[in-house]
């Protein structure tokens, strides 16, 4: 079976379909696909779909919901059942305490994502600047939109989610570093500025900002970078720029060398603020 989370979900068997469009089986299969080979035990299925308040007939309802989904993935198999002696149960399986969705070695692009970001943050440890821009620009480009954009998410989907655009944003911020390492600051001030607008209070994206307008020869706009991002903590947290920033401010003040491609100011403390 093959799955999307990052964006609309879209789960696949045998080349067929076999996502449900109603809500609540949608959310199971949702939370099984997310957790793809793994036992996803029928407590954490029933707090998805019910919260706090399940039915007295919350067991027999979620084994109908699993039922449907059954149906979906057998009609996806048709006659090809190689490998697979129960069928439809083969996939979804049920354990001791819950279910778990056997993929067969399909393609699941979370798992994809988690192992380029992986590989991309540990490349950029090590100062491979180049390989973690690709590592990272690869994982970046599995996203289709908000993860599970078009399911009506529970309490556990939400959290999972909202790791997932966390993390998202970690690696977005990562590929840029990476980028501004391998002096390809031009390219960066478009998105970084679009991002900046979108995230205002970040100090890591206005950070960016102000490094890549600074190799660009436009010191002015790094300061004014400085100055709404000021403002904006001040007016929204009543906070001030963290030291890293106001360390920044002044290497641009001062013209420092030290922000040139060659220089040594530790970038990447400045720019992962936030």
């Amino acid at each position: 079976m093959d799955i999307s989370v990052l964006g609309p979900f879209r789960a696949v068997q045998s080349g067929v379909s076999v996502t449900p469009t109603a809500v609540k089986p949608r959310k199971v299969l949702a939370l099984l696909a997310l957790q793809a080979d793994q036992l996803v035990s029928t407590s954490s299925l029933v707090e998805e779909v019910w919260g706090e308040s399940p039915p007295r007939s919350v067991q027999t309802t979620l084994q109908t919901y699993i039922l449907q989904l059954r149906t979906l993935i057998s009609a996806a198999l048709g006659e090809d059942l190689a490998g697979l002696p129960n069928g439809a149960k083969s996939v979804l399986v049920t354990e001791p305490g819950g279910y778990l969705l056997d993929t067969m070695g399909g393609l699941v692009d979370v798992q994809e994502y988690e192992a380029l970001a992986t590989a991309g943050h540990r490349a950029l440890e090590q100062g491979d600047w180049g390989g973690a821009a690709s590592c990272l620009g690869r994982a970046l480009a599995l996203w289709h939109g908000r993860a599970l954009v078009d399911v009506q998410c529970g309490p556990l989907l939400e959290v999972e989610v909202t790791r997932l655009e966390e993390s998202r944003m970690s690696v977005l911020h990562a590929r840029i570093e990476a980028d501004l390492r391998l002096g390809r600051h031009h390219e960066v001030i478009g998105e970084l500025s679009g991002l900046a607008a979108r995230h205002p209070l970040h100090e890591g994206v206005h950070g960016q900002l102000m490094v890549a307008l600074y190799r660009a020869g436009r010191r002015g706009d790094a300061l004014n970078t400085y100055r709404q991002l000021r403002a904006a903590l001040g007016q929204h947290l009543g906070l001030d720029p963290s030291p890293g920033i106001e360390d920044l401010q002044q290497a641009v003040l001062d013209s420092s060398p030290l922000l040139g491609l060659d220089g040594s100011l530790p970038l990447a403390r400045l720019v992962r603020a936030g």
